[in-house]
């Protein structure tokens, strides 16, 4: 049987880890794997995270199975802070647990290949590199449309209002609800609005991808635009993701929340989501889960969690600031949002980079601003410009 399988090419994030802690240089920058850092160049436990892990270590007196849908008390308690307190979400919205936010985006794939086999994933470009293999993994159509230009750093919207208007009824749309990945560019709020307008005018099923809410400009601000398009369609999909806002990266900790047209759709949409759940992982992992309600269900953790999410959000805009600020061709990356930003290079650019320089960032020039210390922006500057990304 196996003689038959060919290699695959190896993940290049992965590579690029080992690479850099191959490197032996004391100058070495790491811009490539998408954690947050702070100071001391760690990725840390939050103290909320701590807090709630010493009290289920108290308290917690069963490994017992969760079920197909998880801790749904951690879904429930998700929900205000992701959707707002709108009693029209409370009506005809229903959510399970998954395996981080790409278990989400595969449980949703795999729900719209049950429900509409045909529908074709419209997917902006540049993405993250998952989100077309999970799609077309679960057996749908992707059709790609420029949605930035990384040379003028800006959204190509022309090109998304083309897709969106070509679209057949009943295709579904890919947006990244706040800090794009790998861009951190978003759309603006009237583009938002138009985009709103087109979808309930093509009858088109948005999927968000929501996996940075509060590394942007807070929890608030980061979750309008998903709340605006979920006010104006009937039908709406949107993954969700504690790793990054939550620290929770190995926990795998996230969820897939279905908006549906009536009251009537609700228990469909759920059958099929703890069905499908069933076939894919049988019971997701508890513990991150655990976490995350232990702390929603605390206000003195709860309000612990936001503070420091506070603080990663600031500290993940000063490392943009200081970068923008020590080169004018950089000014850009201060207006964009999340932990990534992407420049136009080439392959061999971003080898020479690594080679040369020991600045790490990915071959497609995505670099990870949150894997940065102010003090870097010099040397990146001097190396981007050495390798002629800047003038």
């Amino acid at each position: 049987m196996f003689d038959q399988l060919n290699n695959r090419p190896a993940d290049s994030l992965l590579a690029l880890i080992k690479a850099f802690q191959a490197d032996d240089r004391t100058g070495k920058i790491d811009l490539g794997v998408g954690v947050y850092r702070d100071t001391m160049g760690r990725t840390p436990v939050m103290r909320a995270v701590k807090a709630a892990e010493q009290f289920l270590l108290e308290t917690q007196d069963s490994k017992k199975y969760l079920g197909p849908e998880g801790d749904l008390q951690f879904v429930h308690l998700l929900q205000p802070i992701v959707f707002g307190k709108s009693p029209k979400f409370d009506r005809r919205l229903v959510g399970i647990q998954t395996p981080g936010g790409s278990g989400a985006l595969r449980l949703g794939a795999e729900l719209i290949q049950t429900a509409n086999p045909s529908a074709k994933v419209l997917l902006g470009t540049p993405s993250w590199p998952n989100h077309a293999p999970i799609f077309s993994s679960a057996r749908l159509a992707v059709k790609d449309y420029a949605f930035v230009d990384l040379t003028l750093q800006q959204v190509k919207f022309d090109s998304v209002v083309d897709a969106l208007s070509s679209a057949a009824e009943g295709d579904v749309v890919l947006f990244h609800g706040c800090c794009h990945n790998p861009t951190g560019i978003d759309f603006t709020i009237e583009q938002w609005r138009q985009i709103a307008e087109l979808l309930v005018a093509r009858r088109l099923v948005p999927f968000i991808d929501l996996a940075y809410q509060g590394l942007g400009d807070g929890l608030e601000q980061d979750a309008a635009p998903t709340r605006m398009i979920l006010d104006a369609v009937d039908e709406a999909l949107i993954a969700y993701s504690c790793d990054k806002n939550f620290g929770l990266y190995r926990e795998r900790v996230g969820a897939l929340y279905v908006m549906t047209r009536n009251n009537d759709d609700i228990g469909k949409a759920e059958s099929n989501m703890a069905a499908l759940a069933r076939v894919n992982w049988s019971m997701p992992p508890d513990h991150g889960a655990a976490v995350v309600r232990t702390i929603l269900e605390s206000p003195e953790m709860s309000a612990m969690w936001r503070a420091e999410l506070d603080e990663m959000c600031e500290r993940v805009n000063g490392n943009r600031a200081a970068l923008a600020a020590a080169a004018p061709d950089l000014a850009f990356i201060s207006r964009q949002r999340g932990l990534f930003s992407n420049l136009s290079m080439s392959r061999e650019t971003a080898a020479a980079l690594r080679a040369r320089h020991g600045i790490y960032m990915a071959a497609s020039g995505r670099m990870n601003l949150a894997g940065m210390q102010p003090t870097d922006a010099g040397a990146i500057v001097t190396a981007l410009r050495a390798e002629g990304c800047l003038k």
